[in-house]
Parts: structure tokens; C-alpha cells; sequence
């Protein structure tokens, strides 16, 4: 997942925004300082759609020329099963039931922080009737 940013000076700084996650904002001194900080400033606003089980929005189109920051591989499967969870309305306890394992572990699979093996989240899934397909571009 891909999620657009949009730089613009702001006074002695470069802001940055992200369309489709407006919690996410940080700033840098120079440009090169705001596009590397922009990840993190991501990272924390989606740890805020997972703590209140909110649906992540999906990254919009990227136009030509426009910068973005990439989730690693691992949080753009959690975004996508934190999102099929809240669509199904199922609470972890329940998925947790339906993979034969703990609700703990299903807490460990929807935290961001928490490394997770991409096997976990596809279990995961497949418990929610779903397949976590992976694709070279």
C-alpha cells in the first residue's frame, strides 16, 4: 500500500499531509527531513484506526510526480485484516475461536508494532472466509 503525501513549505519548515489518513501530519527543516519522517507519522495515526477499530481508508491514486510512503508488507496485510474484520464485525475473541487459537495472539496479528508472520495474517483471513493474495508489480 501506497499512500500519497503532500509537501508544502511552511514558513521555516516542509509540512506534510497525507490525503487519505488526515491524522497523519509531521513536518521537517528541509524536504529530504519531512519526506523521512513521513513514515513514521503514518505509522502512529494508523496505530490510532487499530486502538479504536476503525476502517483504514485505502490509499488513493498516486498523480505523476506526487511523493508517497509504502507500508511494509507485513502492516499492509494487518490494514487489510483489521478493515475484513470490521466489515464481517467480527471481535478478535471470535476469530480466535474460529483459527483454535488465543485471543492474545489475535491481538498480536492486528497491532501494528507486533511482528508478524505473513502466514498468521493469511490464517487469519482465510478464519474470515478470505484469501491474502501477494503480487509482484
Amino acid at each position: 500500500m501506497r499512500y500519497p503525501i503532500d509537501v508544502k513549505p511552511d514558513g521555516k519548515f516542509f509540512l506534510v499531509t497525507f490525503p487519505d489518513i488526515p491524522e497523519a501530519i509531521t513536518q521537517g527543516k528541509s524536504l529530504k527531513e519531512a519526506k523521512e519522517v513521513a513514515a513514521s507519522a503514518l505509522a502512529t495515526a494508523l496505530d490510532f484506526y487499530f486502538e479504536n477499530s476503525r476502517v483504514v481508508p485505502k490509499p488513493s491514486r498516486i498523480k505523476r510526480g506526487q511523493d508517497f510512503v509504502e507500508l511494509p508488507a507485513s502492516v499492509s496485510a494487518k490494514v487489510l485484516l483489521l478493515n475484513e474484520m470490521i466489515r464481517q464485525r467480527v471481535r478478535p475473541a471470535e476469530l480466535a475461536r474460529r483459527m483454535k487459537t488465543t485471543p492474545q495472539e489475535v491481538n498480536r496479528l492486528t497491532n501494528i508494532r507486533h511482528t508478524s508472520r505473513i502466514d498468521g495474517i493469511a490464517g487469519a483471513m482465510k478464519a474470515l472466509g478470505k484469501t491474502l493474495e501477494i503480487r509482484a508489480v
